[in-house]
């Protein structure tokens, strides 16, 4: 049967397909977020609203991914608000560093009104956000040089997404950013293009990183959140019930999917420890002094938001 558009592709009468797409392997906690996603929409349509998930980047890379929700030709997908941040500006402040105070103070602004203000916001960039996923928090990770302190990413090459504030925050910290592909970091890293980069556990061991970086600090700098979008164009053309049974398994998906994270983080970091990686626990107050200048610089234009965070108390 030939499809026309990747959104939709009529199986029988009744049945709407949604094509979602991402970069991760079917191995991430994220992608098992997806499947969870996957299965309660079609518990709760009957099978009439079903999804197909294409990972691994088979139609491209997140950016990529993006611009085909924009125009219509993939209905739904998973990127980090980091990447997004590029498309819709006010994501940019979930990837400030320390400023959540712990995972639940996270939560209570993700799933609050900040949160879903935030993710309302795409909508005028034709991506409305559907939840947010638990992707954890970053950490550097490096090759020959232990990081325990600032001083000592000072002259190393740190790879980063192609995002101004991890950019700003690197380069904060003495480090060197180079932003890069993350297909391309595992030769990147061997080769000595770059002497490290920085992300969460399940990342870094299941893009096989920890077999070349041998330093895992974790000053969990930041704690840049997953986001699950549909095109607004295909948002459109769903019935008012359809986009109630959309939103409603997107959010019990975001759920079960912590769930999954957790799992996967205490998992991923015994791999690490048992194939010699030294796991760092730095004085966090550290980085977080030094960073202080990318909040600084981004409050000057959004003070207003900066003071809802850090006025949000947890429970």
């Amino acid at each position: 049967m030939l499809c026309i558009s990747l959104f939709a592709c009529k199986q029988n009468a009744d049945e709407k397909v949604l094509y979602l797409a991402h970069t991760l392997p079917q191995t991430h906690p994220v992608h098992k977020g997806i499947v969870e996603f996957q299965k309660i929409l079609n518990q709760k349509s009957n099978g009439d609203l079903t999804i197909k998930i294409f990972p691994d980047a088979q139609l491209g890379s997140e950016r990529e991914v993006l611009e085909l929700l924009q125009i219509g030709s993939v209905a739904i997908t998973k990127v980090s608000a980091a990447t997004l941040s590029n498309f819709v500006p006010e994501y940019h402040v979930l990837g400030i560093p320390y400023l959540f105070r712990d995972k639940a103070h996270m939560f209570d602004i993700l799933e609050g009104p900040v949160g879903k203000s935030i993710l309302e916001k795409g909508e005028k960039f034709w991506l409305r956000g559907l939840c947010y996923y638990d992707a954890g928090s970053r950490s550097f990770y490096t090759s020959n040089k232990a990081v325990r302190t600032p001083e000592d990413l000072k002259g190393l090459k740190i790879r980063v997404m192609n995002n101004q504030m991890a950019i700003n925050m690197v380069n904060s910290l003495g480090g060197a950013a180079t932003p890069m592909a993350y297909g391309e970091l595992y030769t990147a890293i061997q080769q000595g293009v770059v002497d490290g980069a920085e992300n969460n556990p399940p990342s870094f061991v299941s893009s096989n990183h920890y077999e070349i970086s041998k330093y895992y600090t974790l000053d969990e700098h930041s704690s840049v959140p997953d986001v699950l979008l549909i095109g607004t164009k295909q948002w459109e053309k769903l019935s008012d019930q359809e986009k109630t049974w959309v939103q409603e398994a997107a959010n019990e998906s975001a759920q079960a999917q912590k769930q999954f994270w957790k799992s996967s983080v205490d998992e991923s970091m015994k791999i690490a420890k048992e194939a010699g990686v030294e796991i760092i626990i730095p004085e966090k107050s550290l980085f977080a002094d030094q960073s202080k200048s990318v909040l600084e610089e981004f409050k000057k234009d959004h003070p207003e938001l900066i003071q809802l965070v850090k006025d949000i108390k947890s429970n």
